[in-house]
């Protein structure tokens, strides 16, 4: 097989990569990519509250949160089996119920190996105290 033996290197810089890329589809409102990586029983928290993929997918398109821009200061990722757990330390730049809002934010996201495909099982905000000044 092709794929990176899980707990690797690679398979790390793998996960971090797929992370990366779905900030990217979320600030660009791409649901059809972002439908493929969630997985079908993804569960979200926000400061707000908690909910699946279907509503996560309709508020992103809706614009209900527009996740703008988010700048990654650290980032690890722990694979344990089929699971992956990255943490990313960030500065969320976001629009939410049209409020502009900027949040420094620890951000848990859970992968689990569905067949060759990682698929993001949970998303999950922690609202930091302090601003960050990096």
């Amino acid at each position: 097989m092709d794929r990176p033996a899980l707990g690797s290197t690679s398979a790390k810089q793998e996960i971090i990569d797929l992370s990366r890329q779905k900030w990217q589809w979320m600030a660009e409102k791409n649901v059809d990519a972002l439908e493929n990586l969630f997985h079908e029983n993804a569960e979200f928290v926000h400061m707000g509250g908690s909910w699946g993929k279907e509503r996560e997918l309709k508020v992103i398109e809706s614009g209900g949160i527009w996740y703008k821009n988010a700048e990654i200061h650290d980032t690890s990722v722990n694979i344990m089996g089929e699971t992956a757990i990255l943490l990313n330390r960030i500065t969320l730049l976001a629009e939410v119920g049209g409020n502009e809002v900027t949040n420094p934010f620890e951000v848990t996201e859970v992968y689990v190996r569905q067949n060759e495909d990682w698929k993001l099982a949970s998303l999950s905000f922690t609202r930091l105290q302090t601003s960050e000044e990096d």
